[in-house]
């Protein structure tokens, strides 16, 4: 059973960094795709940052220069390094897997989900 573990949120002021780790297990997590989405307050939820199982990365523009995905295999681990964060950015972080993956930053591509950790960003 694939299990995805967020951790690392919490909260910053104006321009801080935070850097979120999502621990997954129950499956060959090279093989995988793995994104980053997040949901404001009342809002939808979002793609902020997706990387392939070749080391390939997408962001959305709102987030380009400043947000950074990595992976590390080794510790089936996936990270996302956030940087001038900006109070707009306040909102639960998730993260998701999934596999033959076409749109990278669709939610509706990834089958696996975390529970999510709370980013809030103060002015």
């Amino acid at each position: 059973q694939v299990q995805l573990v967020e951790s690392g949120g919490g909260s910053v002021q104006a321009g801080g960094s935070l850097r979120l780790s999502c621990l997954a297990s129950g499956y060959t997590y090279r093989h995988y795709s793995m994104g980053w989405f997040r949901q404001p307050p009342g809002k939808e939820r979002e793609g902020v940052a997706s990387i392939d199982s070749d080391g390939s990365s997408s962001y959305v523009d709102a987030v380009k220069g400043g947000f950074t995905i990595s992976n590390d295999n080794d510790k089936n681990t996936l990270y996302l390094q956030m940087n001038n964060l900006n109070p707009e950015e306040t909102a639960m972080y998730y993260c998701a897997g999934g596999s033959y993956i076409a749109s990278m930053l669709d939610l509706y591509e990834y089958t696996s989900w975390g529970q999510g950790t709370q980013v809030t960003v103060s002015s």
